[in-house]
């Protein structure tokens, strides 16, 4: 039987919606797809770039709390209501992902506000030891 934490960012959507930051099952990191908002402040900024940079920000927040990091992603999904906004946000790709380079797709896809420009979705598989 594996062990099963859910983890939360605090983000009022997790409430109203009904799901978690982030799950962690056995050895894998689930983390639900983040978008650019920086949930300690409530704010977003109108800039794909600055909502790319946030959402890693979000993610590497949710992996440590689930006692992982972003050299463990192995899965990535991003989602973009503009597809030509994808290649604007390659620095922060790379800045982040470059080294680990892990499995990716990338899909336009309407998200649920207006503002919202990307969402980042990743799956992590934590090394041996690790705790959540």
């Amino acid at each position: 039987m594996t062990s099963r934490t859910l983890i939360s960012s605090g983000s009022p959507f997790e409430a109203q919606i009904g799901y978690s930051r982030a799950v962690v099952d056995g050895d894998f990191v689930f983390v639900s797809g983040c978008t650019g908002y920086d949930y300690k402040k409530g704010t977003i900024s109108p800039d794909v770039v600055a909502q790319a940079e946030q959402c890693f920000v979000n993610i590497a927040a949710a992996l440590a709390e689930a006692g992982a990091g972003v050299a463990d992603v192995v899965r990535v999904r991003y989602m973009v209501p503009d597809r030509a906004d994808f290649p604007r946000t390659w620095p922060v790709l790379r800045k982040w992902l470059g080294e680990v380079r892990p499995a990716a797709t990338m899909v336009q896809a309407g998200l649920m506000e207006e503002v919202m420009k990307i969402e980042v979705e990743v799956t992590a598989r934590r090394r041996p030891g690790a705790v959540a």
